[in-house]
């Protein structure tokens, strides 16, 4: 089969193509803040006042101007930081509790963190049908732990959480809470329930080199990772520069999304739904995620019978770049934890995120293509009529 059109990126949920103010920022960034901010000299407090100015604008962007912002090299250091920073002081014989669908940093940090302080294995609180935290289940988790960690939204299947419930429950057992918003933030409204906040500005269309982690006043937090005696470290910032380009770019690119249409009102939102509309009839197929409580942007499908990687070649020679298997893993086609922990088939999965910009098109080609491979595979496998 030869591609029927110009190829197209359907692979967006977890890094995006840069915005165009994205690289206009992160230009004007690297001309006028290239130097390391710590130097004390002229060029040295320009990239100060540049660095200041962001973590203002992003803390003011996230709806808490006192927050405390730091700027980690990337997403996965920055759950790291937030999981391994709150589970040190204190609680040393608490455990952490996550919800099975967390990103798989925060699983690694929070099994860290147990092997660490030679306490309690991590409380993994499971979810619904749909990816929703069980609610009672997490009330019954929360009593002695050090941290909780609930995502906002998942990137992979596009579940929103309901985190003003989540906060409540976390705040009446005196527990902070970890919101992982990298999936959600500049995509959908995220809401002030949160006690550290991690987010993920690739995932929102800025350039690569500086994620954020925001801790409210009053949240204990240290870092976990050597530096210099004395030395001032913001929230998971390696002993060294942060990319103040890059994180220019952030604080640009999100205030001009958070001024414009968010969550149903994106215009992605009506593509999705367009979209779930047409693959829903394809046999032995199931769409997972909410319907409704989701991200405007991400949709996943489960086929019985299909390898996943088989799926995605093949849209792939059809000019239809699509994901599969887990979206936080190095190893894009490893069998996702997230699709395990809501029943789904974990291997003959597709992921659909759509970037700005992504028109009806495309998701018409995609509408249109799916089905027909998972048909043609299914009958190579002498699988059709299973």
């Amino acid at each position: 089969m030869t591609a029927s059109g110009d190829p197209v990126d359907l692979d967006n949920s977890v890094a995006a193509p840069p915005l165009p103010e994205a690289l206009e920022a992160w230009r004007a960034g690297a001309l006028d803040a290239w130097a390391d901010e710590r130097a004390r000299h002229g060029s040295g407090a320009r990239s100060r006042l540049v660095l200041d100015e962001v973590r203002g604008a992003l803390a003011t962007a996230l709806g808490d101007p006192g927050c405390l912002v730091g700027l980690p090299p990337d997403h996965v250091r920055a759950l790291h930081a937030a999981v391994l920073g709150c589970a040190a002081p204190g609680r040393a014989d608490g455990p952490v509790v996550l919800s099975a669908v967390e990103h798989s940093a925060v699983h690694h940090a929070a099994a860290d963190a147990a092997r660490s302080a030679g306490s309690t294995e991590p409380r993994e609180v499971p979810v619904d049908g749909d990816g929703r935290v069980d609610l009672e289940a997490l009330e019954r988790a929360l009593p002695g732990a050090r941290v909780a960690c609930v995502q906002h939204a998942n990137a992979e299947i596009g579940t929103v959480q309901d985190l003003e419930r989540v906060h409540a429950l976390c705040r009446d057992a005196g527990v902070p809470l970890v919101v992982d918003a990298g999936a959600s933030l500049g995509h959908v409204p995220v809401p002030a329930a949160w006690d550290v906040l991690v987010a993920s500005p690739r995932a929102w269309g800025s350039v690569a080199g500086a994620a954020v982690l925001a801790l409210r006043e009053g949240v204990r937090w240290r870092p976990h990772e050597p530096g210099e005696a004395g030395a001032s470290r913001r929230p998971g910032e390696h002993p060294g520069t942060v990319d103040v380009p890059a994180a220019l770019a952030a604080a640009v690119t999100l205030q001009g999304l958070l001024a414009g249409p968010l969550g149903a009102a994106d215009p992605r939102h009506a593509l999705v739904d367009r979209l779930r509309g047409a693959l829903a009839t394809v046999p032995s197929t199931r769409l997972v995620g909410h319907p409704d409580e989701r991200l405007p942007h991400v949709l996943t499908l489960s086929a019985l019978y299909v390898p996943g990687e088989e799926l995605v070649r093949r849209l792939d020679v059809r000019g239809l770049r699509v994901g599969s298997g887990s979206a936080c893993t190095a190893d894009t086609l490893r069998p996702s934890h997230v699709l395990a922990a809501v029943g789904a088939l974990t291997h003959g999965n597709v992921r659909v995120g759509l970037a700005r910009g992504t028109g009806p098109e495309a998701v018409d080609r995609l509408a249109e293509a799916l089905p027909e491979v998972v048909a043609e595979v299914r009958r190579e496998l002498g699988a059709e009529d299973l």
